[in-house]
């Protein structure tokens, strides 16, 4: 069974709206906030989720034509229903109820981080359990085992700063505004990561991350260079700070694959669209021989697409949200 699922996708910034059959994409619309929020150097809750109130209702018009799909064509809705932003949340978590409700369709609410987890399924018919995978993403950072569909264990996640947090408060530090991630990544490109050597964390627990101590160490080592008159150029730095999270980052995800002897490894999350990662990555997968599947940079972020693939298999395993659930801002997969 391959549902047609139109999903919904407004746990932060992005308005995102798709229509997924089965691992088929049939459409993948998306509205970003980006511009609105750079201003404030980070998400302001109360502007996202009036901005999705706003785009919400024309996105869904847009991602319905573009796959070609009339409602009654539909045979479920599907939603973030966390972890996230409450009021960005409760936006698409409740026009998507009300779809459902009106249309007498099922109605699934999907884990944030599940949606990550299954967007390789989009491109990659070898993405099968079972499998390790690398979640990074502004709010989480998280090694999972994935034994199979719905059956997931949580081997490691950060302590404190997600990667793509540290990411947004070092290029703030840094003078290169907002989204820090691919900020960073350009002012990278040419840059020499040995010039400045900055801190690896957590080195004696193996699949755990923290990151706040390299915000430290970047933010202390650019006060002493500039007082001493001597900061090396911004694109070194930038290059070294990239270079020590995506180190940290392919360590433990490698060291995971070793240890559970999966065949397969995976990733998704904003931070898996940065260029450097996706390199080291593939250098580390052809290594050992193992099949990447990292998908495409768009399905990485936020993105309807990924809710959909994870709506569709668990309606496809019968499983549906009851309509007196809500949204759980901290929601976290096992």
């Amino acid at each position: 069974m391959n549902p047609t699922v139109l999903a919904f996708e407004t746990s932060c910034d992005e308005t995102a709206v798709a229509v997924v059959r089965g691992t088929e994409i049939l459409s993948n619309v998306l509205s970003s906030q980006v511009e609105l929020h750079a201003r404030f150097g980070g998400v302001v809750p109360e502007v996202a989720a009036r901005a999705h109130v706003e785009a919400i209702r024309s996105l869904t018009h847009q991602a319905l034509r573009e796959a070609g799909v009339h409602p009654d064509d539909l045979d479920g809705i599907a939603a973030t229903a966390g972890p996230g932003l409450i009021g960005a949340l409760l936006v698409g978590h409740s026009f998507a109820k009300a779809i459902a409700w009106a249309r007498r369709l099922p109605f699934v609410g999907i884990d944030h981080m599940e949606g990550h987890l299954m967007a390789p399924r989009l491109q990659f018919e070898e993405f099968r359990p079972p499998a390790v995978a690398l979640l990074a993403s502004g709010g989480h950072s998280q090694i999972v085992w994935v034994r199979d569909w719905g059956d997931y264990e949580t081997l490691g996640s950060t302590i404190d700063d997600a990667a793509g947090e540290a990411f947004d408060k070092l290029a703030r530090v840094m003078g290169l505004g907002f989204p820090g991630g691919p900020a960073i990544d350009r002012e990278s490109e040419g840059g020499d990561p040995t010039v400045v050597s900055f801190p690896r964390a957590l080195p004696d627990r193996p699949y755990d991350f923290s990151f706040s101590g390299l915000k430290t160490a970047v933010v202390t080592y650019l006060q002493r260079a500039q007082k001493e008159g001597s900061l090396p150029e911004r694109k070194d730095v930038a290059a070294a700070v990239q270079e020590a999270i995506v180190d940290v980052l392919v360590d433990k995800t490698f060291r995971a694959v070793d240890d559970t002897g999966v065949g397969v490894v995976a990733g998704g999350g904003g931070v898996l669209a940065n260029r450097r990662l996706r390199e080291r990555f593939a250098e580390e997968a052809d290594k050992r021989g193992i099949t990447l599947c990292l998908p495409s940079p768009i399905l990485c972020t936020d993105n309807g697409a990924m809710i959909g693939v994870a709506g569709a298999f668990w309606l496809s395993q019968g499983r549906i949200t009851d309509w007196a659930e809500t949204v759980d801002p901290a929601m976290r997969l096992p």
